[in-house]
């Protein structure tokens, strides 16, 4: 059970408050005003599942039916003593039925289509009672504004229709006095009523002219609402009918009264299930709104929050910061300067862990871990107490106490300035003594304290860890930043020094402090310098590994892409072989058909011509000797030696050969690959007459120097755009096919530029990034025409 001022302390109401306004309903909201941390394993675990059931429906429906939900568990009390249920309340019944009925279905509707599980909502979809008979009955009975319709009951009926009949014989004879020559008498040519009879407004000089009842007079007295003689007797009638009406309005009520009463217990079900079926969704429609997440849940003490944010602070003011403790280390010491956020995160670890425990998602990426603790304390705040005469030490004091009293190995101990409010030297040790108590009996704890003695706390404890709030001395304000493992420093001499105090003096008080106390500080500068650049190591290690997972994405698409040509390609192949194959057989089954038929009408008379001439049709007609012939490769004209230029037959690439690895083999240059190919797959390639013995000079002059690669870092960028205008110029004069320019990754901007100026070369073909190979995004290579 979580102690009630924890809730208080925590501000765990609040939250109950900013959930209560997601309800559907007044039952949802009083459920959730009464909802309370579990500290059930089981329970919280199911909580937490029917919270993600219900933000799965909101994130794929949209929306859930739950409208027109009344809390009629008094109407059915009454029912039950035999109370009669006016209209009103009879309509909120029905009401209350169709939402349940509609509900169900709605449910119903999804389990059918199956796209999302809801095992949890089915349960309480199959718990609702089903009264779509009283439902009905009392919509046959009530129309839409609350009136009891003719249709109710036959006598009913007959009742109303008499009573209409009466009342327009009234009208009737009224209406003759209006229009007739008594009406310069009537003070309005009106029919009125009152007291339930209807009446004309005659003036009072004319009152001796009208018979009948006087029923009222206006407030000047000079009008009287009369109700002539000859009416009289007509609206006793309607009277007579009205009260008989009245009585069987009253058998109706009475009538659906008992079917209710019938059925209290299931209505009671049924607010019930709606009121935790409203307080489901309203919990997912709040983590929705504010970016909250399911926390995975453990009996371990062991919590870990990532990116995590206080659930009042506005979400463009709030710092989210990564928590993590409960495991290696079961204690956190939080140090740091005033209003640096200590505090928040205090209430952050325990906040999010009453919320969780309720069922409600927290302000956190997703991975975030909590636990499910017997009982949470918290002693935050100054709590002075001036009825009691309790100073803030004695106030806190009162609350530690108790808190000594109460926790065990299985609770989360929250203390916010531990110690504070007595003298510095006895505080610090009774907050260390503290520690060690509560630390040493196995709780999760997280203290906060001002005192330079605790800093060291953590060093000497196993299972201990500082931690502290970010101040940026620059801007003399603090970050809101969370920093496990350092321990706060003071920050005044660095302070007082931006605002201008005298060097003199900070020299002096730094002496005054001691050696150990600046060899703290030191260390935690240190630490804390340590830190940033870990982060920003960090910071780029994701980027470079971003950059990895999207080339090899690239990469694998790319596989992927070559294998489905390749087998696209195999397959063509194996079926123009088959075409082939069963080309040739037909043709040598016709030319055996035609020697048996030589044989056997011809005889011996067979000529050698024609049997030269059937062998000449079989050879041609073999499949390996149509393919074989037009790929076979013709004998080369001179023996491959290296520098060579030879043509790649299986890429149709020109290459150099570099040398020779094996009776078989060589290593060949394409491009700027060299790969090891078969002897069989080269072929020579004539060089060209030099017609021109000057020029070819100066192109072998320029070979010679030409590199396949540009490598532009580090170049402004004009200069760079010069250097590529040149270096393409040269590579198309050294008969190069394919180049690589080197131009880094850094911000884009020279990337950008050299392919933008390749894009409008006219004698480069193509262009694309570099492979895993070749240097990646930082590198281009460009196919030269």
């Amino acid at each position: 059970m979580i102690a009630e001022r924890a809730l208080d302390t925590l501000e765990y109401r609040k939250i109950r408050d900013e959930v209560g306004k997601f309800a559907s309903s007044s039952i949802g909201k009083n459920h959730i005003q009464n909802l309370k941390p579990s500290a059930d394993p089981e329970e919280v675990g199911r909580l937490l599942d029917e919270m993600d059931e219900g933000a799965s429906v909101l994130r794929i429906r949209g929306n859930v039916p739950m409208g027109g939900i009344f809390d009629v568990r008094p109407h059915a009390r009454r029912a039950q003593i035999g109370g009669v249920l006016s209209p009103a309340e009879l309509m909120e019944t029905a009401a209350v039925i169709r939402a349940g009925r509609i509900l169900r279905q709605f449910f119903e509707k999804i389990d059918e289509e199956g796209d999302i599980q809801i095992p949890l909502l089915l349960s309480k979809k199959d718990a609702l009672p089903v009264l779509t008979g009283l439902e009905h009955e009392i919509n046959g009975c009530i129309d839409d504004n609350g009136a009891v319709m003719d249709s109710a009951s036959p006598e009913l009926r007959r009742i109303r229709s008499q009573k209409r009949i009466q009342e327009s014989r009234v009208r009737e004879k009224l209406e003759g006095f209006i229009r007739g020559k008594n009406a310069k008498m009537l003070s309005d040519s009106i029919i009125t009523i009152r007291n339930d009879r209807l009446v004309i407004p005659v003036k009072q000089e004319y009152r001796g002219s009208f018979g009948g009842i006087v029923h009222d007079q206006s407030s000047s007295g000079q009008t009287l609402f009369i109700e002539p003689d000859a009416v009289v007797q007509a609206n006793n009638e309607v009277s007579r009918l009205k009260g008989q009406e009245k009585e069987e309005i009253d058998r109706i009520l009475q009538r659906l009264s008992a079917l209710v009463q019938e059925v209290a217990s299931e209505l009671f079900t049924t607010v019930d299930l709606l009121g935790e079926i409203d307080i489901i969704f309203a919990k997912a429609k709040y983590g929705s709104a504010n970016k909250c997440t399911r926390p995975f849940m453990n009996t371990e003490g062991y919590i870990s929050l990532k990116k995590a944010r206080h659930p009042l602070i506005p979400q463009d003011e709030v710092v989210a910061n990564d928590i993590e403790f409960g495991r290696e280390h079961t204690a956190v010491v939080i140090t740091g300067p005033n209003t640096g956020g200590k505090t928040v995160t205090l209430k952050t670890v325990g906040l999010f862990t009453l919320m969780a425990q309720s069922g409600i998602p927290v302000p956190a990426l997703d991975g975030s871990e909590l636990a499910v603790f017997d009982q949470v304390f918290a002693d935050i705040g100054d709590e002075q107490s001036i009825e009691q005469s309790l100073s803030t030490f004695s106030s806190h004091m009162v609350n530690i106490v108790d808190i000594l009293k109460k926790f065990d190995e299985n609770s989360l101990v929250i203390f916010d300035e531990l110690g504070a409010g007595t003298d510095p030297q006895e505080g610090a040790a009774l907050a260390i003594s503290l520690l060690d108590e509560v630390y040493g009996r196995g709780a999760r704890v997280m203290a906060t304290t001002h005192y330079p003695e605790l800093k060291a706390y953590g060093f000497d404890r196993e299972g201990v860890i500082n931690a502290s709030v970010e101040f940026d001395v620059e801007t003399l304000s603090p970050t809101y930043r969370l920093l496990m493992g350092v321990p706060g420093r003071s920050n005044a001499f660095e302070i007082s020094k931006r605002l201008g105090l005298p060097e003199h003096i900070i020299a002096q008080a730094k002496s005054i402090t001691g050696t150990d106390r600046r060899e703290v500080d030191g260390m935690i500068a240190s630490l804390e310098k340590s830190r940033r650049a870990a982060e920003q190591d960090a910071e780029q290690s994701r980027e470079l590994l971003d950059e990895a997972e999207a080339l090899r994405a690239d990469l694998k698409r790319q596989l992927e892409d070559y294998e489905a040509r390749k087998q696209e390609l195999e397959d063509k192949a194996k079926e123009k072989a088959r075409k082939l194959v069963d080309n040739a057989r037909r043709e040598a089954e016709t030319v055996i058909s035609e020697l048996r038929d030589l044989r056997m009408n011809h005889a011996a008379n067979v000529k050698e011509h024609e049997l030269i001439d059937a062998r000449k049709r079989l050879d041609s007609a073999a499949p390996e000797n149509r393919v074989l012939k037009k790929a076979k490769k013709e004998k080369q004209e001179a023996e491959l030696k290296p520098n060579d230029e030879v043509k790649v037959l299986s890429y149709g690439q020109k290459g150099t050969l570099l040398d020779k690895v094996s009776d078989t083999e060589w290593t060949v240059q394409i491009g700027i690959l060299k790969m090891r190919l078969p002897e069989t797959d080269l072929e020579y390639i004539k060089p060209e007459k030099q017609k021109e013995p000057k020029a070819m000079a100066t192109v072998q002059n320029r070979d010679s120097h030409v590199k396949l690669e540009l490598d532009l870092r580090g170049e402004r960028y004009e200069d760079a755009i010069v250097r590529v205008e040149k270096y393409i110029d040269d590579a198309l004069l050294s008969n190069y096919h394919q180049v690589s320019i080197i131009h880094g990754k850094g911000t884009g901007a020279l990337r950008e530029g050299v392919q933008k100026y390749l894009k409008k070369h006219p004698r480069v073909k193509s262009f694309r990034y570099g492979g895993a190979g070749e240097g990646g995004l930082g590198v281009t290579v460009a196919e030269l025409k």
